[in-house]
């Protein structure tokens, strides 16, 4: 009794901390994983790459899984929405993610893929009941801006194509349905348990890709392949494992518009990595991605005080 008694606000402010650590490292291996598959994509068709990504996620995760031993079983409506996640975020989005690199530069595509915490915050207003707090528009609005900013600049050093565009469209609105089907299942099932079970659904989706995979694995470099090992173990494994930990302990539009750091630190990478230098246009686009995400964390006095 006393001891449940002399434990205020500590426990919530340390929750909120390790949150916001979680989002850190997940927007740093995303950020990284665009100059990856850009790298890794010379060597790896698209098909092929998602698969070996999934693999090495799936058996990342699955070793975390069997460390933990933290298992709830799903619900029917659960393993509905935790393989609609699992289709749409890792098989179909990596799949769009992956073509779209091999046509259109990193950091043009990390800003066309971050319209998805757009949809994000619409749908998650829409269907979650999280409404539509003012400073999250206000923010959502002004880091939309700041990524047009950073697409209007690299897009003219960019080898853009009517499809890379389309495939990326298609990597935000899958990215944006498998948040939201995650947050359904995040409220009961562990957030390991959810990742992995998405991240193996996928890596079954695309195993048509064996044969490339295998084909890929006897011709690339060591290089390249200790690329794809990378993108399973850190923006697969670690990355949407903190992904799911955020999620779980903040609202879906919210935590989506941090992903808006994503381009350009993206940009940043693949001027040290790639040797795309950021036109100054994409600078700036990039601090006004920072402000409108500093502006969305912003809560209003009422909600403080309720969570106080």
């Amino acid at each position: 009794m006393s001891s449940s008694a002399t434990r205020p606000a500590v426990p919530a402010s340390r929750y909120r901390w390790a949150a916001l650590g979680a989002v850190a490292v997940t927007v740093l291996a995303w950020a990284s994983a665009f100059v990856a598959i850009r790298a890794v994509g010379v060597h790896y068709d698209p098909g092929p790459m998602t698969l070996g990504r999934l693999l090495i996620g799936s058996l990342a995760l699955g070793a975390g899984l069997l460390v933990t031993r933290r298992w709830v079983w799903p619900t029917r409506r659960e393993w509905a929405l935790v393989v609609l996640c699992g289709v749409a975020w890792f098989a179909i989005y990596n799949l769009a993610l992956n073509a779209a690199e091999q046509r259109i530069d990193a950091g043009t595509t990390a800003m066309l893929v971050n319209i998805g915490p757009i949809l994000i915050a619409l749908f998650a207003g829409l269907l979650l009941g999280e409404g539509f707090p003012r400073w999250l528009v206000i923010g959502a609005l002004v880091a939309f801006c700041g990524a047009v900013l950073v697409g209007a600049a690299t897009s003219n050093t960019a080898e853009a194509d009517l499809l890379g565009v389309l495939l990326c469209v298609v990597a935000a609105v899958t990215y944006a349905i498998g948040v939201l089907s995650q947050k359904f299942v995040l409220h009961r099932l562990p957030g390991l348990q959810v990742t992995w079970l998405a991240c193996t659904i996928g890596a079954a989706c695309t195993l048509p890709f064996a044969p490339g995979l295998v084909h890929g694995l006897a011709a690339a470099p060591g290089a390249a392949t200790a690329g794809l090992v990378y993108l399973g173990a850190v923006p697969t494994a670690l990355a949407f494992s903190t992904w799911a930990y955020a999620l779980a302990r903040m609202d879906a539009g919210r935590l989506g518009v941090s992903t808006y750091l994503v381009p350009p630190i993206t940009i940043v990478m693949s001027a040290a990595l790639l040797g795309e230098a950021p036109p100054l246009l994409a600078i700036v686009g990039g601090a006004i991605c920072l402000v409108g995400v500093g502006l969305s964390r912003r809560r209003s006095r009422p909600a403080q005080t309720r969570m106080r």
